[in-house]
């Protein structure tokens, strides 16, 4: 069973989530959300910027899917 890991940084108002721990790169998937991703397009773990704005508000993003 893989473990998913979370971080938050309350003074950078930053959320990371990581579904695998290996090497890849971040891409921007909209203003607050970015998705990283392996060397083969899988997605393997996001980021959210300005988290605490959402407190309010939902925020939806379709991630990408490798074929």
């Amino acid at each position: 069973m893989e473990k998913i890991k979370v971080w938050y940084d309350s003074e950078g108002d930053f959320l990371e989530v990581i579904f695998e721990n290996k090497e890849g790169y971040f891409k921007e998937t909209s203003d607050q959300v970015m998705e990283k991703v392996d060397m083969d397009g899988k997605v393997i773990g996001f980021s959210i910027l300005k988290v605490s704005s959402l407190k309010d508000h939902p925020l939806e993003v379709a991630l990408a899917t490798s074929k």
